[in-house]
């Protein structure tokens, strides 16, 4: 039986494993491959905590392949002008998600995925 010191320590180490794969992905939204490394996190730790805390994984795994989608077609339409504001946007976006999500890690609320 764990104690109840164990289990708010196992809390606080998921919740701080969630923050910092926040940060890889915003970070992400300027070197790129950190990103990379935060979906990883992401996906080795989704399906392994309660519904909060799966909940940014979920939140975190969406945001990435959207924002990867809305980038490829920002790439693919960059030879008109409507490329760059695609690009721009998805840019945005991705940081918004991400600061919404730490904003509701924050105050310990699930995110809607």
């Amino acid at each position: 039986m764990r104690s109840m010191t164990t289990v708010e320590t196992s809390a606080q180490a998921d919740r701080t494993l969630v923050f910092v794969a926040y940060v890889l992905h915003l970070v992400g939204a300027i070197a790129g491959i950190t990103s990379i490394a935060g979906l990883i996190v992401n996906y080795l730790q989704r399906g392994h905590h309660d519904d909060v805390i799966d909940s940014h994984h979920r939140w975190m795994i969406a945001s990435f392949w959207w924002g990867l989608l809305w980038i490829v077609i920002g790439l693919i339409t960059i030879v008109l002008v409507v490329g760059w504001v695609i690009l721009f946007l998805a840019w945005l976006w991705y940081i918004y998600r991400h600061v919404r999500g730490l904003i509701a890690l924050v105050n310990g609320e699930q995110m809607p995925i």
